[in-house]
């Protein structure tokens, strides 16, 4: 092979070289994180919080950084608000919460309780799931569903947003090459895109605010009894102070909710300091 021929073979292979080595590694998206405004102590431990819920964010950022346990016991607060089953994932099946807001199915399918002590401090109620409509009553026929836009949740772990209705096509023999599905990242935003006219029915579970901007009529159950989302405490010892702490902290964000699902909370074993009059 004449030398000029590989020459150019050999410039063309460090040229692509350089270039594949050039493209930077695309990070998975992250979680949005919040810490208290000022470092508590001079301790180098964290409190960690990880909220699959938007709306306990601030809340938590402000009741934990001022809650003395909290502040005898650690040095910042670090609250972390999931934005995907990747993040979850990466949170609780590491054990690197102390404080999670999660259903218990995904604790138990990780066995967090059991590798880190997970223990479940509080539930919110169980709840029903739903097609829900704007303008009619959706039907659970194939040929009711065929080539409708539904949206679902981008969390495969949810039951009520992603798992209950994906069983629920599956069983009447449809799948996404005869139904539309379109993936949003919250309830909230699955009310918006139907109020939107963005999809002809969502799936979620209905809540007493809905029905200010919803009608009742236009829902069809599609399983009961869903679980609801529960907080776990990570209690490797007998913390007592921070489980009753953690506790009477929950309780209070709860209360401060204006969804009133999660105003509905029930304490496990509760301190006798937990609950808020």
């Amino acid at each position: 092979m004449p030398i000029v021929v590989l020459i150019g073979i050999s410039c063309l292979f460090v040229g692509f070289y350089q270039r594949f080595e050039a493209i930077p590694a695309i990070e998975p998206q992250t979680a949005r994180v919040l810490t208290c405004p000022a470092p508590l102590s001079s301790n180098t431990d964290n409190f960690d919080v990880y909220l699959t819920e938007p709306s306990f964010a601030v809340l938590a950022r402000k009741e934990f950084c001022i809650n003395p346990v909290i502040k005898r016991q650690f040095g910042n607060v670090n609250i972390t608000v999931g934005q995907s089953d990747y993040d979850t994932f990466r949170y609780i099946n590491h054990g690197v919460s102390d404080l999670a807001l999660v259903k218990n199915n995904v604790v138990n399918a990780f066995g967090a309780s059991e590798i880190y002590g997970y223990e479940e401090i509080a539930t919110h109620p169980d709840y029903n799931a739903y097609f829900i409509a704007l303008k009619e009553k959706p039907e659970l026929t194939k040929e009711y569903l065929l080539g409708k836009r539904i949206g679902i949740l981008d969390y495969p772990s949810s039951r009520s947003g992603h798992i209950v209705p994906k069983t629920v096509l599956k069983s009447l023999g449809l799948n996404e090459n005869n139904v539309k599905l379109q993936y949003y990242n919250s309830h909230q935003e699955l009310r918006r895109m139907l109020l939107a006219g963005e999809v002809d029915m969502i799936a979620s579970y209905w809540d007493k605010n809905d029905v200010n901007i919803l009608s009742k009529s236009y829902i069809t159950a599609l399983e009961s009894g869903v679980s609801g989302t529960r907080w776990y405490l990570k209690m490797p010892t007998r913390n007592t102070d921070l489980r009753c702490a953690v506790q009477q902290v929950v309780t209070s964000m709860s209360a401060s909710q204006t969804n009133k699902y999660y105003q509905q909370i029930e304490l496990k074993d509760p301190c006798i300091d937990a609950t808020i009059e």
